[in-house]
Parts: C-alpha cells; structure tokens; sequence
C-alpha cells in the first residue's frame, strides 16, 4: 500500500486525506498549527490519523507522496528535507485530478480571479450547467471528487502557490487576468519567478483546448513570446479590437467567439475599470463552454458580486463604507481607488509583501482626504505614504481604525477598506479583516 503524506489540515489537506483514503492509500495528516475543530472531527470520522503543533519528520518522510497546503513555502524544513530525499510533492487539486473527468475551466492572476470565478460559475450555472466550484473558493476539489461529486464542469480558481504544485493538471479553458507584482516574499522577491508561476497555467494544454488572457498587460505580453501556445488564443483588451475576441468599444460589451455578441455596458452589474476585464474573460469562458446569448445577457446582468471585494456596508450619517478587504496587493488597491467617485479615506496596512506604493500615489493625491494605516507596524507605510500632504492616523487594531476613520470622515465622503497588505499581523485571515469591518461599521 502506498503511502501519503499531507502537510496542512485545512479544507485542502483535509479533503484530500479523505480522497486518498478512498483510493486505497495509507494516509498521515500534520499540520505544525493547531487544526480546527471541524476539520479534525472529519478525520476521525474517517479513522484518519493525524497530528498538530509538530511535524513527525521521520513518519512524513517514510511517504511515497506529500501533498502539501499552498501556504506551506518551499523553504519550510520539512518540504527541504522531502525534496532532498525525492519525495514527490503535489497539491490537492492535482492530486484530485487524477480521478475527475469533469471539464476544467481554470482561472488565475494577481487580481480579479476570485470575482471571475464566481461569475463564471454564476453564468454557467444560471445556465443550467451541472458546475461544480472549487480551488481558492468553495469546498475541496478532492472532497467533492471523494463525495462522488460528477460534474460535468468544474470552475477553479488558482493561485501562483497552488500552480506551483501542479504538474499533469490540465485546464481546458484557461484564464490568465493579468500579472503584477504580489507575493513576492514567496519569489525571493524576483518577479521573473513569480510569472513562471502564472504561466504554469498553460502547462498540457491541448489544440481543442482555449487560454483566455488579458492582452493589455505588458507582463503576459513579454510571457507570451517565450511560450508556444498550443491551445485557441482567446484576447480580450479595453484599449483595441483588433485581433481581439473580446473588447469594449463606444459604450458596448463585444465578444466575437464563437459568433459576435454585444449589450451595452452601463448593463453589466459590475462596473469599474477591473470589472470589464473580469466581465470580459468571464464572457469568452462561458461562451465557449456553450452557453446561450439570452442566458449569458441575463446573467452578466444580475451578478452580485464578492464578498470583501468593493463590497458595499452601509451608509452612516451620509458616510458610505467599503470592504475591499480582498485588496492584498498594491494593484488591486489601484483598481478599486480608481472606481471612487467620492472624496475618500482610504484604509492601508497590514502584513507588507515587499509593496512599492508609489503607484497609487497619483490616485491618493487625487481622491484620498485622508488615510488611515492599520498594521502591526506601520513604519513603511509612513515611509512610502507620508508626504501624501494630507491628514494621517496609525492604528493597530480595527476597532481605533473604525474610530479613526468617524473622525476624519464628512458626509458624502467613503471610507475604503483596501488595505494593499496580507492581514496576518492582526486578523487570522482576510475574511476575518473584512469581518471586523463590517460589524464594527454596522454597529456605529
């Protein structure tokens, strides 16, 4: 029998013990963290075996095969032992892989992945698709393939971490949104190693398969030269039509594949700059996936949105407030400053990921009335944003931000919470960032 070993019991890791329970492997569970309760009582349903606050080296080790949590760092001790010795290491979706057949339609970049996945998955299953959702969003992939999940389709949202781990994976639909600086502590802060990451979206890839990417970005441009695509190139740009499969010209939403579809863009339910490249790739996945001009019209038109992405919270004395808690990097702040149409307080800080700020400098000159840091240590930021010329208050915990931001805002300015920063100073999670915020906010 042989033998698995899976770092990290989290929804990945805990999904894919069971998977590899049910194919018959002898299975170890070890996270150095402490598990929570959920997620233990799912292994011992299942007379897992498993440990917290310590790695048994010599048990992992023993492994055929170490499926490992995305968080976990190539340079942890344990995965350097491991690759030292020879060990395979893979991810729970590639390993998931192994038994679905589902069509694969995949989604990566620095930016605007969760939302376009939960758009695709929207319109596909609005549709009347049989979608499932999985990756960075949504329940374990291995757990829905353990559980006898049989989607026809499955719409996956990928992080550079979790492609790093994939190797026979194949996408039938990829999307790649865009490249930009993020997580580059992960990347010995080189960008170059960041990209291959990305690209690595593009790896099996077959002629009767299709990469949908954002053809405006410089990054993906320079990429592109350096890969031979075998799948149906599939561009989509806001600044030209030519050559592309989706634009946005005079006010009008464009797709040309795989017969031309058009609605007017003040019909779309998200807006912003960000929103039309989401809403872009989102289109061609879904239209080559097959769905109907009147489906996809309807859908592309009643989409919610996402939680903690330019979500709106409430109005308090003529005061609107905004979670963007998702904003974990320096673009995306850009991208949601950028769709302001208020004087602004805008709430950065958090755990640095080797940022450069200057380039929401302009847009805080030009809609930011104050700003608000919220860190554990905030001393770059006053370093990077201190001479921005207008009012400032450091801050350590959300509840003085909150307080913080009362003071500094009149009525009819927003408070937005786009921290440009993990959160992992002060919350537990991103989600918990958000969280605070909008209870706190709720209860002015």
């Amino acid at each position: 029998m042989k033998k698995i070993a899976i770092l990290g019991a989290a929804e990945s890791g805990v999904g894919a013990a069971i998977l590899a329970l049910k194919k018959g492997f002898d299975v170890f569970v070890s996270d150095m963290g402490q598990i929570k309760e959920k997620y233990k009582n799912a292994l011992n349903e299942h007379n897992i075996e498993w440990e917290e606050g310590n790695h048994s080296t010599t048990r992992i080790l023993d492994a055929d095969e170490i499926i490992k949590s995305p968080g976990i760092p190539d340079n942890a001790p344990i995965i350097v032992q491991a690759i030292e010795k020879g060990i395979h290491i893979i991810n729970e979706i590639e390993f998931a892989g192994r038994y679905c057949d589902a069509k694969m339609i995949c989604i990566t970049g620095s930016n605007g992945k969760t939302t376009t996945t939960s758009l695709i998955y929207h319109i596909l299953k609005n549709a009347g698709y049989n979608v499932g959702l999985a990756g960075n969003i949504g329940r374990s992939l291995a757990l829905q393939v353990a559980e006898g999940c049989t989607y026809d389709h499955y719409v996956i949202e990928l992080s550079s971490f979790q492609l790093d781990n994939m190797y026979d994976f194949r996408a039938n639909i990829a999307v790649l949104l865009n490249i930009t600086p993020d997580h580059l502590d992960r990347y010995d802060n080189d960008m170059q190693k960041y990209a291959d990451s990305k690209m690595r979206i593009l790896q099996n890839q077959k002629e009767d398969d299709a990469f949908i990417y954002w053809a405006d970005d410089p990054i993906i441009k320079k990429e592109l030269e350096r890969f031979g695509i075998k799948a149906q190139n599939c561009p989509f740009s806001i600044l030209s039509k030519n050559g592309m499969i989706g634009y946005i010209e005079d006010g009008n939403y464009h797709l040309e594949t795989p017969t031309p579809f058009n609605m007017e863009q003040e019909s779309l339910s998200l807006h912003g700059k960000h929103n039309m490249y989401n809403s872009l790739a989102a289109g061609i996945a879904t239209r080559l996936a097959g769905v109907k001009d009147e489906d996809l019209k309807k859908s592309l038109g009643n989409f919610q949105g996402v939680e903690h992405r330019l979500e709106k919270v409430a109005s308090v004395c003529g005061v609107t407030y905004i979670n963007d808690s998702k904003a974990t990097n320096v673009d995306a702040c850009w991208y949601a400053l950028e769709s302001m149409t208020s004087p602004t307080i805008l709430i950065v800080g958090g755990k640095d990921k080797g940022n450069d700020y200057d380039s929401i400098k302009p847009l805080i000159k030009e809609k930011c009335k104050g700003l608000v840091f919220l860190g554990a240590d905030n001393s770059k930021l006053h370093g990077a944003l201190g001479d921005m010329g207008i009012e400032i208050a450091d801050t350590h915990s959300m509840n003085d931000c909150i307080k913080a931001c009362c003071q500094m805002a009149k009525p009819g300015y927003t408070v937005l919470l786009s921290p440009c920063c993990a959160s992992f100073d002060l919350f537990k999670n991103m989600e918990d960032r958000g969280e605070q915020f909008k209870e706190l906010v709720r209860n002015l």
